[in-house]
């Protein structure tokens, strides 16, 4: 485990890290997840384990600190995930990055070029989207206020994910989760979307073929996006279905056209 201090007042991101060659890989979980129970099966495979691996916790999630004080915006996120990558040494990093870890990457890659030489989305929030009281994800974690969600929101949350989610998202600080999750939802202006279009790296978008089409796929395709169906899995693709997420990853990695 390897760690480093990302904010003024002394709070570490802590990652577990795999020896290799360059260009580093950088993993990166979603909301209430951590990126060592959700890579490491697809971070070690043959097809990927070649380079360095940085599999990295957000602030607020899994072994990373879990400050009360932090804002938890994307912008924050991408930042202090910045800080760490400048610390490890890292630029010109392959981003994998599940969920709001992908919102989180499409950020940094745009207000931190020169991290980020590539980027992989696992199912990545691109747009806003509307508070869901009563939903298991994000929209229904930010329905609540911050006080409903202290006071004891967090344990409906808890109920309505099930164990296996709940087995990292109880790692994750409680005003981190609401925060998080309430910064998820509103997005960014420009919104991810849009910040994904006007990138110049080659970037690819992962989704599971169950969902059908992507919303805008021929605007993400014209703009030099690799949108990629993947079967036989939900949302956590690399844990449903990981060869095929192996396959597809590896295949985006090794593609080096430009857009």
């Amino acid at each position: 485990m390897r760690t480093t201090t990302v904010t003024a007042d002394g709070d570490q991101i802590r990652w577990v890290e795999l020896p290799g060659q360059e260009p580093s890989r950088v993993y990166i979980h979603g909301l209430g997840a951590t990126s060592p129970a959700y890579f490491a099966e697809v971070a070690v495979h043959p097809l990927l384990a070649s380079h360095r691996s940085l599999l990295i916790d957000l602030l607020g999630h899994g072994i990373s600190d879990r400050p009360s004080s932090f804002d938890y915006t994307l912008e924050s996120h991408a930042d202090a995930l910045a800080a760490a990558l400048n610390s490890a040494g890292v630029t010109g990093a392959e981003l994998i990055a599940h969920s709001m870890g992908g919102s989180v990457a499409i950020v940094l890659a745009a207000r931190h070029p020169h991290l980020v030489s590539r980027l992989v989305l696992v199912d990545a929030n691109l747009d806003p989207i509307p508070r869901a009281p009563g939903s298991s994800g994000s929209s229904g974690i930010a329905a609540y206020s911050e006080q409903e969600f202290l006071a004891g929101g967090w344990e409906e949350v808890r109920d309505r994910v099930g164990p296996h989610w709940w087995s990292t998202m109880r790692l994750a600080g409680r005003e981190a989760l609401h925060r998080s999750a309430t910064y998820l939802i509103r997005g960014t202006v420009p919104t991810m979307r849009e910040l994904l279009v006007d990138l110049k790296i080659p970037r690819a978008y992962l989704l599971p073929e169950a969902d059908g089409p992507l919303p805008g796929t021929d605007a993400l395709t014209q703009a030099g996006v690799s949108v990629v169906p993947i079967p036989d899995c939900g949302h956590n693709i690399m844990l449903d279905n990981p060869q095929a997420f192996v396959r597809a990853t590896a295949a985006a990695l090794a593609d080096h056209a430009q857009p």
